[in-house]
């Protein structure tokens, strides 16, 4: 444990890691909490200061500019890194050329570009450990996560997007938020937020603020979440129910051709809820919570 970096956890902090929009660091600011937002796409980085220019000149807003690399296992040029930078689909830009392949496939199309290379321990070092962590920059969520490991503090609560095509990356992702010391958890279906999420009155999480999320946006975070902290067995079998529907819709039933399957594949999306209590499809977000978290005053 002595080997463990020391620095402070600041309870009015948020990491917005994936800042894209800036729709998630709006509602953050909105509702009291100083914000480090990372954003490796210098386009969406100039939209962002213009969009939250009034919390930039406030100091309650940093981003950083450039993207969270493994310092381990990165060969950066003299700080910079290859970034593919996708036109058509602004959130799927990432450093990782497995999954520029992945969204070429699905029809989309990215290049390269060199941007700065983030080392994340050193932001920690620099700005402290937030109460939340949001994470969510394709390919790259699990480096943020394993460098807590090196840290004392931890964020009381993180969220990740998580891996909807593979139960083993989601064992993953778990065993090592539960390693940190993590022991609640939620399995967020994020397409639906702007329709079925709204800041609850009275607060839980900073200050009340009336607030409609847009579509991307991660919303509701920590304790303002609705539903209860499963432990990591019960996580793990409600993902079982989502991987096997990604599966059993995206790659089995959406190639029928034979008459009726379009039928069959509606009835099922319409069923599945019903069944297994999971929403298919639409993507996930795991959040975490540490043992012990509490919410910051009010």
């Amino acid at each position: 444990m002595s080997d463990l970096i020391t620095t402070l956890k600041h309870q009015d902090l948020i990491y917005d890691i994936g800042m894209h929009k800036g729709e998630d660091s709006e509602f953050y600011l909105k509702k009291g909490f100083r914000v480090i937002a990372f954003e490796a796409n210098p386009d969406l980085v100039k939209s962002c200061k213009e969009r939250l220019k009034e919390f930039i000149d406030a100091g309650k807003l940093i981003i950083v500019e450039g993207a969270i690399v493994d310092p381990k296992t990165t060969t950066a040029n003299q700080g910079k890194v290859l970034f593919y930078k996708d036109d058509d689909v602004s959130v799927w830009g990432t450093v990782c050329a497995n999954w520029a392949e992945r969204n070429a496939k699905l029809g989309s199309n990215s290049y390269t570009i060199e941007i700065e290379a983030i080392d994340f321990a050193k932001v920690l070092q620099t700005h402290g450990v937030p109460h939340y962590m949001k994470i969510d920059i394709e390919g790259c969520d699990m480096i943020c996560v394993e460098v807590l490991n090196t840290f004392k503090e931890r964020p009381d609560y993180i969220s990740l997007e998580a891996d909807k095509t593979s139960m083993e990356q989601v064992r993953h992702e778990i065993a090592a938020l539960a390693l940190l010391g993590y022991t609640g958890f939620k399995a967020v279906e994020q397409s639906r937020i702007p329709q079925v999420q709204s800041p609850p009155r009275p607060a839980t999480e900073g200050e009340y603020v009336a607030h409609q999320f847009e579509e991307g946006s991660s919303g509701l975070f920590g304790s303002e979440l609705e539903g209860e902290w499963k432990p990591k067995s019960a996580i793990l079998r409600e993902y079982r129910f989502i991987v096997l529907g990604y599966y059993l819709l995206d790659e089995v039933m959406a190639h029928w051709k034979f008459k009726g399957s379009r039928s069959l594949r509606a009835l099922t999306c319409k069923s599945w809820p019903i069944l297994t209590k999971t929403l298919i499809p639409g993507w996930y977000d795991t959040h975490a919570r540490l043992a012990g978290a509490q919410p910051p005053p009010t």
